[in-house]
């Protein structure tokens, strides 16, 4: 199907993104951790998948506390990764390739061996003291009673100066104060330093939370909440970083809670903030109500509402990210669909479906072949911080060890980190040394050689045929979307129309087969041709196999 017409849209709409976690991607010297040559070495891999844009996880010098989203030299490559002289080359192959590189942004924190914070902490009247949040307790105790994503307090007590300084994460990763200008011009310094050396965008960590209600800092608030100024700091920073330069750039803000209205703001291209946003509302359904590692069911009701509410929200002005999966999810196939009997299946199910809505797709690695959950049984085989301070407090509160751990098995973060599974090898292609992280013991049949020998029905193949259909066909970039059937229990099905074209978007969710009797003839019983779908002798107006997805051309 090619429906491409010439018209005035931003590129990354209809582009697709493909996220590398560097030290888990492909190891080069051995060492057991994944680095810039490694990754230059599967650039074929990229390169036939048909990306355009590369989005690297943290690779600036690091302790690695939080696997480098604790930075301590922004204009620097960690040694665990390479040098700059090897990124300057993987950039430039990259770049010979067509495909874009954007490096990760960890502006709303850094780490405490930062030369900024050390410089900070050294004294009450030290020129960069205010680049950090700093303050008295408060009645005794913190200065709020803010909590850390990773537990514990957000407040960390300095015996230099006694006072405490924030932090939203780790104790060892100190949050800026967007409030000071000097520390403003600093960050936007660094980040028109990399686009000077070439790189073309970035995914800005948590970058809603930079902006912080002030008034709340000292008391007894017990949450954060986004301040009001962030948009005067995305609208500084555009201007200070962006404009002016060339339009293949990219911008992306991870914002944790925000809410449709505040996206549509957020990515209004005349406002000049940023290209799009990832929001977190569709992968918080399956949490439960105190925390995220209290699982439950997910409703695909819920799921449905969730993704049409901002398909309709961010219809006429705004853009969204497309995800399932990333470093800090589970796997999807484990989590959304079946890993075992239906793997395959149920696999390119969901990237059907995501790839499907308007917005940019992001392919998280190793989601190409249908990675799964890593399958850990013990506790010494996590290496996330986040899982070992949760395990840790709440078995600290009396929890079951065996219950905590079933949690973590489920929804750890280490889930999505374990070892890109190149081949069906003892180190799955990924290494010859020992890996940094257990590779998942399921590497002997799911990893790319045996997947892409599929052919055809390769989970592989179907991601290289969703990419092409996206560069090929306006209606999948552009056309407005429509759900369908919102309160049928395992059928996602929605429109995709733009002028005289449409398209039916079916998948099945369960493991059963799905009649489609009794729905509406005029558009699930249209006979028209099936422009894509995941099974190779997919037809129209058909019952739904187990996991099946497909898209039928209604109109031409």
């Amino acid at each position: 199907m090619n429906d491409r017409v010439e018209v005035e849209v931003p590129w990354w709409t209809d582009a697709v993104v493909y996220q590398i976690y560097p030290r888990s991607f492909a190891d080069s010297d051995g060492d057991g951790i994944g680095d810039l040559e490694g990754i230059r070495s599967r650039l074929d891999h990229l390169q036939q998948l048909g990306v355009d844009v590369v989005w690297l996880s943290p690779i600036y010098r690091s302790p690695q506390v939080d696997n480098g989203y604790d930075i301590s030299d922004y204009q620097s490559i960690d040694p665990l990764f390479g040098t700059l002289e090897q990124f300057d080359r993987l950039l430039a192959e990259m770049h010979e390739r067509g495909i874009k590189l954007v490096m990760d942004l960890v502006v709303n924190h850094t780490s405490d061996r930062h030369a900024w914070f050390e410089e900070s902490r050294s004294s009450l009247d030290n020129p960069k003291r205010d680049w950090y949040l700093w303050r008295d307790g408060y009645d005794g105790r913190e200065p709020n009673l803010w909590r850390s994503v990773f537990s514990g307090p957000a407040w960390e007590l300095d015996e230099t100066t006694g006072q405490y300084y924030l932090h939203i994460f780790a104790r060892e990763q100190p949050d800026l104060n967007w409030e000071s200008p000097s520390l403003r011009a600093a960050v936007y310094a660094m980040m028109n330093w990399w686009l000077d050396r070439g790189v073309d965008g970035f995914r800005m960590d948590v970058i809603n939370v930079i902006a912080k209600v002030q008034d709340d800092l000292v008391g007894d608030s017990t949450s954060a909440s986004m301040g009001p100024q962030i948009h005067d700091y995305l609208q500084e920073m555009h201007r200070e970083v962006f404009a002016g330069r060339t339009a293949d750039l990219i911008t992306v803000g991870e914002m944790p809670g925000a809410t449709v209205e505040e996206a549509e703001l957020f990515t209004d291209q005349a406002r000049g903030e940023l290209d799009m946003v990832f929001q977190f509302e569709h992968v918080g359904l399956d949490h439960g109500p105190r925390t995220k590692f209290d699982n439950v069911p997910l409703s695909l009701v819920d799921l449905k509402a969730s993704l049409a509410r901002w398909q309709d929200g961010l219809a006429d002005r705004g853009w969204n990210s497309l995800y399932f999966g990333n470093h800090d999810q589970p796997r999807s196939v484990s989590r959304f669909g079946d890993d075992t009997e239906w793997r395959v299946e149920s696999a390119t199910m969901l990237a059907g479906i995501l790839h499907l809505h308007r917005g940019t797709p992001y392919v998280y690695q190793g989601d190409e072949i249908g990675m799964t959950n890593a399958g850990f049984t013990s506790l010494d085989q996590y290496q996330d911080l986040e899982s070992l301070n949760w395990y840790a407090e709440e078995v600290g509160r009396g929890a079951s060890p065996a219950a905590v751990l079933d949690s973590l098995a489920f929804r750890s973060r280490d889930n999505a980190r374990t070892p890109m599974q190149w081949d069906a090898t003892p180190l799955a292609g990924f290494t010859t040394g020992d890996p940094w992280l257990a590779i998942t013991p399921n590497h002997s049949e799911i990893n790319v050689v045996d997947d892409r020998a599929r052919g055809d029905a390769s989970v592989f193949e179907f991601y290289r045929r969703l990419i092409a259909l996206r560069h090929e066909s306006a209606v999948v970039a552009q056309g407005r979307f429509e759900l369908l059937e919102a309160e049928h229990p395992t059928l996602y099905a929605f429109t995709r129309t733009l002028g005289a074209s449409r398209l039916l978007v079916t998948g099945n969710f369960s493991g059963e087969v799905l009649s489609l009797d009794g729905l509406d003839p005029a558009v699930f019983g249209v006979a028209g041709p099936v422009v894509i779908g995941n099974r190779v002798d997919a037809r129209a107006a058909t019952p739904l196999r187990p996991w099946e997805f497909r898209v039928v051309e209604l109109s031409a």
